[in-house]
């Protein structure tokens, strides 16, 4: 299994790589928008990054999810009551991604906001029970997440404490806790540990507003503690339920394995460029102003191209083999590079 935080240290945010090595795939979860670091983390382990999860729409920093998804080819999953713009495969309390033998469970814990979810982790190989859960907003070590920045704040804290109780206590004491956010966040309150995880029973025997029983008195203790919203914050949310950030990123060198995937998919299409951005032919339909008329990598195989881009004189893309680079990757030497024209 692999597991990975990644962490936005001036924002206090956390996001994840998780995935199988042997089975080659992996998923992000709130990928922040410097998206390049995991990019690195996936040809380190040679596995394709084939999913974006979403714990919820954030309110704090503007998710990667569209440059990665540009970048993979990876599908975006989000719960459907977060409604956003751009294309992805919604999912509801209780759905599942099999990884290989990791599997991840979506739990649904509204409160900090109605879409909001968490993530159990189980390592099928080592045990049928969770090993972890990704908190997002919902539990923080140390605190809880605050409640206005979606709804009135009595409403949003009460959905928080039976998220909590209903769902998240009830996980195995042993289980990990990994949150979205560290110390520093004003996604949290005070209380926020810059411990970058915990677990079920520490967080149930330590965090005083987990040993709250009573919903009233939690509400009441909640509402009353709440800092200064992030500055900000609707403008943000807007942004991250909007349109994906179109820019696509480089994305070499690929590793033995996604080399070997994507010949097997096909090979590229290395069409010429058209005469003149304003001219089509048969084979591309579209002028090359709007649409490149080479295409990196085969339609079967999103993220695996095995041609390097350029911009031929009529402004338009083109593809030509490129050389073999000289640096090794971790599961074999890659023996092929791509890079995207941005835009």
């Amino acid at each position: 299994m692999i597991f990975r935080q990644v962490t936005h240290d001036d924002l206090g945010c956390a996001s994840y790589l998780v995935g199988d090595e042997d089975a080659g795939v992996a998923a992000v979860v709130d990928p922040k928008l410097d998206v390049e670091e995991y990019l690195a983390l996936a040809r380190y382990m040679g596995v394709r990054i084939a999913h974006v999860l979403e714990t919820h729409n954030h309110a704090d920093h503007v998710s990667g999810h569209g440059r990665l998804a540009a970048a993979t080819g990876a599908a975006i999953h989000i719960h459907r009551d977060a409604a956003p713009d751009y294309d992805h495969e919604p999912f509801g309390d209780g759905w599942e991604l099999e990884l290989g033998s990791v599997r991840v469970r979506a739990l649904h814990t509204p409160g900090h906001r109605p879409e909001h979810t968490a993530f159990a982790l189980t390592d099928t190989a080592r045990g049928p029970e969770p090993w972890a859960v990704l908190t997002g907003d919902s539990l923080f070590v140390g605190d809880i997440a605050r409640p206005d920045l979606a709804v009135e704040k009595t409403e949003g804290a009460r959905g928080v404490f039976r998220s909590l109780h209903e769902q998240l206590l009830r996980l195995p004491d042993a289980c990990e806790v990994w949150p979205a956010h560290l110390g520093g966040s004003l996604c949290g309150g005070p209380g926020m540990d810059m411990k970058v995880s915990s677990t079920i029973a520490y967080e149930r025997a330590h965090n005083a507003l987990l040993q709250e029983a009573d919903e009233a008195e939690f509400v009441r203790r909640v509402t009353a503690s709440l800092g200064p919203q992030p500055p900000n914050f609707e403008a943000i949310v807007a942004v991250n339920r909007g349109p994906l950030e179109p820019r696509r990123v480089a994305i070499d060198p690929l590793t033995a394995r996604q080399v070997d995937e994507a010949r097997a998919a096909g090979p590229a299409d290395r069409r010429p460029c058209a005469p003149t951005c304003s001219s089509t032919t048969p084979t591309s339909p579209a002028p090359c102003a709007t649409r490149p008329c080479g295409r990196a990598s085969a339609p079967s195989s999103p993220g695996l191209p095995i041609a390097t881009a350029r911009r031929c004189s009529s402004g338009a893309t083109t593809t030509t083999p490129s050389a073999p680079p000289t640096s090794p990757a971790r599961s074999g030497s890659a023996t092929s590079a791509a890079t995207w024209p941005a835009g």
